[in-house]
């Protein structure tokens, strides 16, 4: 078995914009990433850490624009409308979900395309449908991808269960692999005889959200697992959609959670930041 871990796909893409990095900042260009923050969760405060020491590391600036608790729409609306019409911001991304007197609408659909690093707008997710590449796929369904092409995964022709809907990873990493000539099902937790749709797949993708929902019987001898899910398992640790003690010695190949997808994920933020610095 082959473990698909993060770090090196992570590296890879590093290496790619690190020159990329020095001639914008020659130019005088520094690649800036606006997160937008309705007060302090912690899930929301570690992730932000985390893209506070990827993008610093890189030399790209990170701001945070914090807002409290009680902000009203107003001026959310105009946090996010100010930081998009800011020259010297190239990505923003809102933390969600947002509080529960606060809605996204305005929102996602006013951030330009370009700023609209991880695809919340319909103008991105339209060009995803589109096999358009002037947008911005969301962060997560995009890092599946240089996963499997990091680790040289043709997949052209191969069979592919999708394994979840949403707008975030399921949707538009199906659209994704279409453009890459997979042969793509989507499947979720709904699905009718879902272990035959799994064990039928040259390669699976698990993005359901379900804690260890795909057992050792959704699996055979020969594919590829890429496990988005990011769940707490009964122990309170982190674990996957996939139960990766019982899978993991079946499968040719599979990601671990965590340790693999999650840490492509704001490698490809930081890509997309600095492809919009690139055309600004």
């Amino acid at each position: 078995m082959i473990e698909l871990r993060g770090k090196a796909v992570s590296d890879s893409i590093g290496e790619k914009l690190t020159p990329v990095i020095e001639d914008l900042k020659n130019k005088g260009i520094i690649p800036t990433l606006a997160v937008v923050r309705v007060g302090a969760r912690e899930d929301d405060l570690a992730y932000e850490r985390g893209l506070k020491k990827k993008f610093e590391n890189y030399g790209c600036a990170f701001r945070v624009l914090e807002l409290p608790e009680d902000v009203t729409q107003s001026e959310l609306d105009e946090t996010v409308n100010a930081a998009d019409n800011d020259p010297d911001i190239h990505g923003i991304l809102v933390f969600r979900p947002l509080s529960k007197h606060l809605t996204d609408k305005n929102i996602v659909n006013t951030i330009s395309s370009g700023k609209d690093s991880d695809c919340m707008g319909m103008q991105n997710m339209a060009k995803v449908f589109a096999g358009d590449q002037t947008g911005y796929a969301p962060c997560t369904a995009q890092a599946v991808i240089e996963v499997l092409k990091h680790y040289g995964t043709d997949l052209k022709g191969k069979k592919v269960t999708v394994v979840g809907r949403s707008l975030v990873i399921g949707k538009p990493v199906a659209l994704m692999l279409i453009k890459e000539n997979a042969t793509v099902t989507v499947c979720h937790t709904k699905t009718a005889d879902l272990k035959a749709e799994c064990q039928a797949a040259d390669i699976v993708v698990a993005a359901a959200g379900v804690a260890k929902m795909l057992g050792s019987e959704y699996f055979r001898a020969g594919q590829t697992v890429i496990d988005v899910g990011m769940n707490v398992d009964e122990e309170g640790k982190l674990c996957g959609d996939v139960d990766y003690e019982s899978v993991k010695d079946i499968v040719d190949a599979i990601t671990p959670v965590p340790g693999g997808v999650g840490s492509v994920t704001t490698s490809v933020l930081l890509k997309h930041v600095v492809d919009n610095a690139s055309r600004m």
